[in-house]
């Protein structure tokens, strides 16, 4: 059932957005009386569920919901339909225009899916707020894993500040520590001390290319009690932290769980720091590892919530921080020495971001991420892709000069080329990271 709800999250986003992207082509062709000759919902290779004609354009539905596609009259498009321009040019022909409004037209679908993005991220801080957990709130440091130690991190450290900004967020620590061109300085507070870390790139790009990002830091979680439900518990009182069981170092959540689970039918011997004094406490563990107490939940997550003026500015500015973070990642992706181009990943990858269950703000917050990533990689000036078509005719624009049809041609195969050979390359490495490594 996973899959099925992951695949239906896949397919669902997938139509909205390349589906968007299409309408804006669509409707800004037809804003400049170009002939449109087909629109598609889904795609349709062999058949289409339904389609009509109206006027000269033909719309349907295929069968194929991977989004979506829009036939402009008198263009070369990826379908490399030389028929487009076979002729004489008709006054509707998309190359019949004016150089700015064909330039207008493709650029309408990555305009339309940073529209996408940016209504979705208002929608969000509107409907559901901005919940995040404060780094202030993260009281007793965290935790690392050992690609984190290798850098220079021990348990208990307090995160302050990364490349001089302070931390707020904790969900955007792996951000700044990642999307960094250089050294990264870190300033943390250990055992009341501040001190400066300073994070090499290479072991950054080392780390990166072990996946060591993954566990790289969680919030400290400390077994803190809150009430006392047995009365074979009474040696707590309410605010007792435990920093270590029979002297072992067990001072977090999960660890005292562990060894509580483990001591069932037995006594336990824990030591807690209460008031500011270390203090011994016995306390009787029954056959299904219980003690009788319940704890305190010390990370409380901070909510945001937003007007519906408010929400226009911070959806904004949402936007804007995701598409800097993107535009950084792929900055590192295209240097060779970081070797970041072997995390490409194709459908599978893109797929397997999405929730085991079905959650309207999960599935809204990756579908605008994935509107962003379409958008910034269709307006990329490479032949086939959106921004190439914009390149020809902005130098078109500038220097009076239309680019020939067969220089149009012959970039459009080259750049199908690199286009099968980015979606070969990056689905191998899905097909080998998810089942072969």
């Amino acid at each position: 059932m996973d899959i099925v709800i992951k695949l239906l999250q896949f397919f669902l986003c997938f139509t909205v957005i390349v589906g968007l992207h299409e309408f804006g082509h669509y409707i800004m062709a037809r804003i400049f009386g170009i002939r449109v000759e087909k629109f598609f919902i889904f795609f349709d290779p062999w058949f289409s569920l339904f389609k009509f004609k109206h006027k000269e354009t033909v719309y349907g539905l295929g069968w194929l919901p991977l989004g979506g596609y829009v036939q402009i009259g008198g263009m070369i498009d990826e379908s490399m339909d030389k028929s487009q321009i076979e002729g004489p040019v008709r006054p509707d022909d998309f190359r019949a225009k004016p150089a700015w409004q064909r330039f207008l037209v493709m650029v309408a679908g990555v305009v339309m899916n940073l529209l996408t993005a940016i209504v979705i991220y208002c929608a969000v801080c509107f409907t559901w707020g901005d919940s995040y957990l404060a780094n202030e709130d993260v009281k007793w440091g965290y935790d690392f894993n050992e690609a984190a130690e290798e850098l220079g991190f021990v348990d208990g450290d307090k995160l302050l500040s990364i490349n001089g900004e302070k931390v707020e967020n904790v969900a955007l620590i792996m951000n700044s520590l990642l999307l960094t061109d250089g050294d990264c300085t870190v300033e943390v507070e250990r055992d009341g001390q501040t001190m400066e870390l300073v994070l090499k790139m290479e072991d950054m790009i080392q780390m990166r290319r072990e996946e060591g990002y993954k566990g790289f830091l969680t919030p400290h979680i400390p077994f803190i009690v809150d009430s006392v439900s047995f009365a074979s518990a009474a040696a707590f009182q309410r605010g007792d932290r435990v920093v270590s069981a029979d002297g072992l170092a067990a001072n977090d959540l999960a660890s005292v769980r562990q060894y509580i689970a483990d001591a069932a039918g037995s006594d336990v011997r824990l030591t807690v720091e209460r008031e500011g004094n270390l203090v011994e406490v016995v306390v009787p563990v029954n056959e299904e590892g219980v003690m009788g107490i319940t704890l305190q939940n010390p990370l409380t997550f901070r909510t945001r919530e937003y007007t519906l003026w408010e929400s226009i500015p911070a959806g904004l500015k949402r936007a804007g921080t995701t598409i800097a973070d993107y535009w950084e990642q792929l900055k590192l992706i295209v240097k060779p020495e970081t070797k970041m181009y072997e995390e490409l990943g194709g459908f599978i990858a893109i797929g397997s971001i999405f929730a085991p269950e079905w959650n309207w703000l999960d599935f809204w917050l990756k579908t605008a991420f994935l509107s962003i990533i379409l958008a910034v990689m269709n307006i990329l000036p490479i032949p086939a892709l959106d921004g190439g078509h914009a390149l020809f005719t902005f130098w078109e624009m500038v220097t009076g000069r239309k680019v020939s049809d067969k220089v149009l041609e012959a970039a459009q195969y080259i750049g199908l080329g690199i286009l099968i050979v980015l979606l070969v390359y990056a689905n191998g490495n899905d097909i080998y990271r998810f089942f072969i490594k």
